[in-house]
C-alpha cells in the first residue's frame, strides 16, 4: 500500500464502489484526484484507430491510479476501467498535494512508487520493441514475479489472461498462446490447466 488508508481518510479521502466495466476516468479527462485501490483489479489501457485495446498495466488492491499526473498540467492519456467490482479511495488533489507535502516519509514513498512505475515502462518499451514473441512474454511476467515473494521456479503463478498478456505485449492473443506453448515445452514456465506458473 502506498499510503495508509486510515491516513488518507483523514485527510478527506472517500471510499467509491465501480462495478466491472465501469470507466473511473478516461483519455481527455483533467486529474482532480489520487485514487488508491482497496479491492479489485484496475486496467489502464488505450485503443488503436482500427479499436485494437492497448492495455498499458493492470493495478491490484493497495496500488494508485494515474498519481504522477497530479504534479502537472497535463490531462490524461490513459483510460482507468474497472476489471472487477473495485472500492477506490479517492483523495481531492490539493489535499494529497498537501498530504505529501507535509509528510515526507509518504513523499519518499511516492517517489519510490513512481520510480519503479518508470522502471516497469521503459523495461516494457524496450521489451515491447523484441520481434520475439516469447522474449515480450518472458520480459513481462519477469517483471511481476519480481515484484511478488514468489522466486523459485514454477512458484509464481502468473495472474494474467492470455488476453492481458496480449493487451501488455501488443501480441494477438493466438500468438501469445503459441509462445506459452512453446516456453513449457523450453521448461521456462509450467501449465496447470489454465493457470501459467512461472
Amino acid at each position: 500500500m502506498i499510503i495508509d488508508e486510515n491516513l488518507l481518510l483523514e485527510n478527506g479521502a472517500v471510499y467509491e464502489d465501480y462495478p466491472a466495466k465501469e470507466i473511473i476516468y478516461q483519455i481527455g479527462d483533467t486529474p482532480h484526484f489520487y485514487f488508491q485501490i482497496v479491492r479489485g483489479t484496475v486496467e489502464l489501457n488505450n485503443y488503436h484507430e482500427d479499436g485494437k485495446e492497448f492495455t498499458l498495466n493492470i493495478l491490484s488492491a493497495g496500488q494508485s491510479i494515474g498519481e504522477s499526473l497530479l504534479f502537472g498540467d497535463k490531462k490524461y492519456p490513459m483510460n482507468a476501467v474497472a476489471k472487477t467490482e473495485c472500492k477506490i479511495l479517492k483523495l481531492a488533489k490539493s489535499n494529497f498535494l498537501s498530504l505529501i507535502s507535509e509528510n515526507r516519509e509518504i513523499m519518499f514513498n511516492m517517489f519510490r512508487h513512481l520510480s519503479d512505475r518508470l522502471f516497469y515502462k521503459y523495461m516494457m518499451l524496450f521489451n515491447n520493441s523484441a520481434t520475439e514473441p516469447c522474449t515480450k512474454i518472458r520480459s513481462l511476467m519477469d517483471y511481476y514475479k519480481e515484484c511478488s515473494r514468489s522466486q523459485d521456479q514454477y512458484t509464481y503463478a502468473v495472474p494474467l489472461t492470455r488476453q492481458q498478456i496480449a493487451n501488455l505485449t501488443g501480441l494477438r492473443v493466438e500468438t501469445v498462446i503459441r509462445a506459452v506453448k512453446k516456453m513449457e515445452q523450453e521448461n521456462l514456465l509450467k501449465l496447470e490447466g489454465r493457470q501459467i506458473l512461472y
